[in-house]
This record gives C-alpha cells, structure tokens and sequence, in this order.
C-alpha cells in the first residue's frame, strides 16, 4: 500500500506575471499591466493540479526563507500537498519572470535560487518519501544531477515520469527510466536536434522512443496529444475551449497523467484526461489558480 499517488520532485519558483499587449523585440520597450505575484515552479505546480484532482501527493524541492518560499508554502498546503520533503533555505526562493499576451500565450525567464541547490543528497535524505509512493514525477528546473539521483533512488515497481522542461540533453540512465517521457514541440526539437527533425509529431515520438524511453507523450496544444509506447502510436483529442492563459497548462497535464497512470489506467487513457485538465486550465488566469477540481474536469 502507498502513501501516495504521487510524489513530485522539482522546482518552487515565485511567478511574477504581467499582461502585454505584445512581448517586446530586442532593445524595445513595452507597457505592461500591474504586476501580479502567484505560487508557480513547474514541480510546485504539477504537485498542487494533482493534489486538486484528488491525488495522494507530496513534494520534494526547495525554497528560501523568504516571503516567496512562505507563498509557496502556503499554496502547498491550501492544495492538500504533503511538504515535509520542502527544504527551506540555503538561497532565495526561485523567480520565474512572465509575460502573457491577449491570446493567452506566455514567455518565461527563470531565476533558480534556492531549486538550484535541491542536491543528490537531498534525495537520498528523502527515501522514505520514494519508497512511500506509486509515481515519481520530475522536471529540469532542477540540477541534472539531482534528476539523475531520483532515477538511482527509485524503488522498484515505482513508476518515473519526465517532462524535460527547459530541454537539455539527457542522460542514457535517465532516458532509459522515462515511462512516459512527455515533450511539447519545442522539447522535442531540443532533444532530437533541429537538423533532420520534421514536422510530424507522430515521427517525433517515434525518434524519442527510439532513443531509450519505456513511453513517449507529446503535448499538441489545442491539437491534444498522442503517445507511443511498444504498442505503437495514437492520438489523443483535446476539448475545444477559449484559451485566456496557459500559464501552467502543461504542468496540469503532466500531473493529471501521472496521477492516472498510477491508478492503472493505459497511456492513451491517461492521456486524454490529463488532455482535458489542461483544457480546463487555459480557461482561467495563472498557473496553480487555474487548476480544476475532478468534478471540474467532468462537467467539460
């Protein structure tokens, strides 16, 4: 028996959100509204939509002794989310810098702070959490190596999950753990390299797949998603909804899949309720404020 659904192991930034009318070019300058300061981190918020769905969920990150950490904390712990694995201190909580446009879509500059100082040896301090859950979900807003240390403390029948966000080139050992490894297009090209790569998603998630992951899931927007495992390749549909901001949208779904793979549903299941969330997710303003409840995701 687990102690929970899910356990997250990642980033706790501070979002500093302003609306533009267009995000400004090199050397320009452009007028923004007031600025807005939400919980964000692509760990913190994955934690909080699946804690929001009805997940069994703790988080493992770090957060300064700052009021942004008090924030985050805060949040946490509003959402239902286990933070006896937040660490506190050792820097200043994580900024995470963002502007969002008319048409909902954003653009992000992160400052780590105290993410960048979640160490391998906080991982190790942490077993009791890997060994107390059913799905380990990670991001690369943290140090590679940290991420490579959750792989080396998972226990086994404990499923790993990975959004590699921002993208960077991933260790075989890492790779190899993926079940799924879930990209947008943007991560994929990253991964794959620009040169030689088209514009076929499915031919994306075959080339990724090949590269050592148990699943593969990309993420298509509006488009849905489609995933590919040994089985093969399928799509998944998305619902048809008014974007206003997607903030986060990405981190509901990656939680939302996770939470249902863990309960035994199949991938392409999985994948379109998590589609759905992050569905629900663009409709609403922010990134952890946004994220709907079960019976949110059912009246869709």
């Amino acid at each position: 028996m687990y102690d929970y659904d899910l356990l997250v192991v990642g980033s706790a930034n501070a979002d500093l959100v302003i609306g533009v009318e267009r995000r400004p070019g090199p050397g320009e300058t452009v007028l923004g509204s007031d600025l807005a300061v939400h919980p964000g981190g692509k760990g913190a918020n994955q934690a909080v939509a699946a804690a929001r769905l009805g997940a069994r969920t703790a988080l493992l990150a770090r957060v300064g002794d700052d009021a942004h950490g008090r924030l985050l904390l805060d949040a946490q712990r509003a959402a239902g989310v286990d933070t006896a694995g937040v660490l506190v201190g050792g820097a200043p909580t994580g900024v995470a810098l963002i502007t969002v446009d008319p048409s909902g879509d954003n653009s992000i500059v992160v400052s780590p702070g105290a993410n960048g100082k979640l160490t391998p040896a906080d991982v190790r301090a942490a077993g009791g959490l890997f060994r107390a859950s059913r799905v380990v979900s990670v991001q690369l807003e943290i140090p590679l190596e940290t991420v490579l240390e959750v792989v080396r403390t998972l226990p086994p029948g404990t499923r790993f999950v990975l959004n590699p966000s921002p993208p960077r080139p991933l260790p075989q050992e890492v790779l190899a753990a993926c079940d799924p490894l879930i990209v947008n297009e943007h991560e994929a090209r990253v991964l794959l390299g620009e040169t030689g790569v088209g514009d076929v998603p499915e031919d994306w998630a075959r080339l990724l797949l090949a590269r050592g992951p148990r699943s593969v899931v990309v993420t298509l927007g509006a488009r849905g998603a489609l995933v590919a495992s040994a089985e093969g390749v399928a799509r998944v549909p998305s619902v048809k909804v008014e974007a206003v901001d997607t903030t986060g949208a990405g981190d509901a779904f990656t939680a939302a899949l996770a939470w249902r793979l863990g309960s035994g549903e199949s991938l392409a299941d999985a994948a379109a309720y998590a589609a759905r969330v992050g569905a629900a997710a663009v409709t609403r303003a922010g990134a952890q404020e946004s994220y709907p409840t079960a019976a949110e995701v059912a009246a869709l």
